[in-house]
């Protein structure tokens, strides 16, 4: 039996951070005439003929209002005039301070109304469009979009997809179906290509996507287009076809940064970090204040063994974003590359938040076991625990784990004072049978882990414990038997537990079946434990040389393994 942890992977967190994009790729955003997220400017609308001062009083007023902040005043006054007055200026200064205030039901108004009393302006019909868009209206705002079209207008048919594109079935395959008959009038509009082409991949007919964009490589030549096609690409799984493709449009526009980032993460995903880098840092450069970009580069500088390059980025993104946990656990990481112990657990434990802290308490408590600094380790956690009271049980286990191999009496006082705290956890239960067992207390072993049963009667861990304990002791045997039997009906590809099975056949006599388990865990597991067990069963089946090769094997992989010699030596003094 064995504690056991797992480490944070640095890895896995740069997969997380770079790569998700890749592997589930965010719908590209088009650019769409927006709603305004700045006041409208004070200027009055020019105007054509003269107002009744009524009008003129409520236009100064709303725009008095607009001055103070006042947008609600702003916005009921522009209405009331646009209404009365049905100027096209008046109504597209109405729709903006409707836009600004987020202001859906009035901005959609005013736009239908300039429509009415400006009918030949396509920018009329487009702020329509998008609005309807907006308000789920699709099949209308394909209408007005269209018309926008055929006025020669500036077009948002990316706008339309992206709001469809978040629906259901039915609406996209409606716009699916206008976008193939608009195409069929404007083949080379790369704005329906691109409407399509993502509605398709929205539909997951990803292969149709790809097959149009290759088609129709002009109109597909545009940024959002490529982008689409790259991630489409990196989602079949043709990382270089997707690189390829990016770079290339790059060359073409080498300003256009999201290009960029999506290039680099799909270079992260290929594994090409030094590449990745090269365009991370492009990226940081043109955009210092982005914190995104600077851990990203950071990450990617740990990751390839630049660590002090990896220390520089870290400490200026936490410069610009002081409470940064994770850029300051990773700065942590890097200052233990660079054998800077005392400056990674300085790093480590400033994180005291999210879903880094309890990773940064675990790496400064191996640090401190490993430095036999176990007082400061017990002062530090017993803070943690008083300030975060409901992470308690897991910074006990966290210490008790990272004193388990080197003092596995202090980690024992540990446990003893967490279970008065928390009496009937069965993974504390559990974690002191193992420490008994390394202390040489076979009752408290025992003891722990049949509580632990009655706590959880189905807990494979503490039925195979158990019974292989009584297995190794040659006692009880059908109970231990009994027991494992268990905990592999429960957990029946755990290689463990094929070990004990084979074990505890070994102390029945039962030579062929212990062997038949034994081969097949050492075939999954080939650690020392089954190693020294399979050996013995074959030394007693007369196959000693076979033995011999498993043992030594065994010892090539850990030459100081005492189970391993302690085995061999035994049997080969009694042959």
């Amino acid at each position: 039996m064995k504690a056991s942890f797992h480490r944070p992977l640095l890895a896995l967190s740069l997969a997380l951070l770079l790569s998700a994009c890749v592997s589930q790729p965010p719908t590209p955003e088009p650019t769409p005439e927006p709603a305004s997220t700045s006041p409208p400017t004070t200027d009055l609308p020019v105007v054509y003929a003269p107002f009744p001062k009524e009008t003129l009083y409520d236009l100064l007023t709303a725009e008095i209002a607009g001055q103070r902040n006042r947008y609600d005043i702003a916005l009921g006054n522009y209405l009331l005039q646009a209404h009365q007055t049905r100027d096209a200026g008046i109504i597209e200064r109405a729709l903006r301070v409707a836009e600004f205030l987020g202001a859906q039901a009035p901005a959609l108004e005013m736009a239908l109304l300039w429509t009415e009393v400006a009918p030949d302006n396509p920018d009329a019909f487009r702020s329509v469009a998008l609005h309807q868009a907006r308000a789920g209206q699709h099949e209308l705002a394909m209408q007005a979009m269209e018309k926008v079209l055929s006025m020669q207008g500036e077009t948002h048919f990316d706008f339309l997809a992206l709001t469809a594109a978040q629906t259901d079935s039915p609406t996209r395959q409606a716009m699916l179906t206008s976008l193939t008959n608009l195409r069929q009038r404007y083949p080379d509009n790369p704005q329906l290509l691109f409407s399509s082409a993502l509605l398709l991949q929205q539909e997951e007919r990803e292969d149709e996507a790809l097959t149009l964009l290759e088609n129709n490589p002009l109109a597909a030549a545009e940024p959002q287009s490529r982008m689409l096609h790259a991630r489409l690409l990196a989602d079949r799984g043709d990382n270089p076809a997707a690189i390829q493709l990016l770079q290339q449009g790059l060359l073409d526009k080498p300003d256009d940064n999201r290009m960029r980032l999506l290039l680099a993460r799909v270079l992260v995903s290929n594994g090409e970090l030094d590449a990745a880098s090269a365009q991370f840092a492009l990226l940081s450069e043109q955009n210092p204040a982005d914190t995104e970009l600077l851990l990203s580069l950071a990450l990617i500088s740990l990751e390839t063994g630049q660590f002090e390059n990896a220390v520089g980025h870290f400490e200026q993104l936490l410069s610009l974003e002081p409470e940064n946990d994770t850029a300051r656990y990773h700065l942590g990481v890097a200052f233990l590359e660079l054998k800077q112990q005392d400056k990674a657990i300085a790093a480590w434990r400033e994180v005291r938040t999210g879903r880094d802290f309890l990773t940064a308490r675990l790496r400064i408590s191996q640090l401190l076991s490993e430095q036999g600094e176990t007082d400061q380790l017990a002062a530090l956690l017993s803070d943690d625990r008083s300030l975060n009271p409901d992470l308690a049980l897991q910074l006990y286990l966290i210490e008790i784990e990272s004193l388990f191999n080197r003092h596995p009496d202090i980690a024992m006082q540990r446990v003893n004072q967490a279970l008065n705290q928390f009496e009937q956890d069965s993974n504390l239960l559990y974690t002191r049978a193992l420490l008994a067992e390394q202390l040489g207390q076979p009752e408290q072993l025992e003891a722990d882990l049949r509580q632990v049963l009655l706590l959880e009667p189905d807990n494979a861990s503490a039925l195979n414990a158990l019974g292989y304990t009584l297995a190794d002791r040659n006692e009880r045997l059908d109970e231990a038997l009994a027991m494992i039997e268990r905990a592999a009906q429960l957990s029946p590809d755990d290689p463990a537990i094929t070990d004990s099975l084979g074990w505890v056949h070994f102390r029945l006599g039962n030579l062929d079946l212990a062997e038949q388990y034994l081969r097949q865990a050492y075939a999954a597991l080939p650690d020392q434990e089954v190693a020294a067990h399979l050996g013995e069963v074959l030394w007693h089946q007369g196959k000693r040389q076979e033995a011999r090769r498993i043992w030594n094997e065994a010892l090539e992989k850990d030459s100081d393994s005492p189970l391993v010699r302690s085995t061999r030596q035994r049997l080969e003094a009694a042959e």
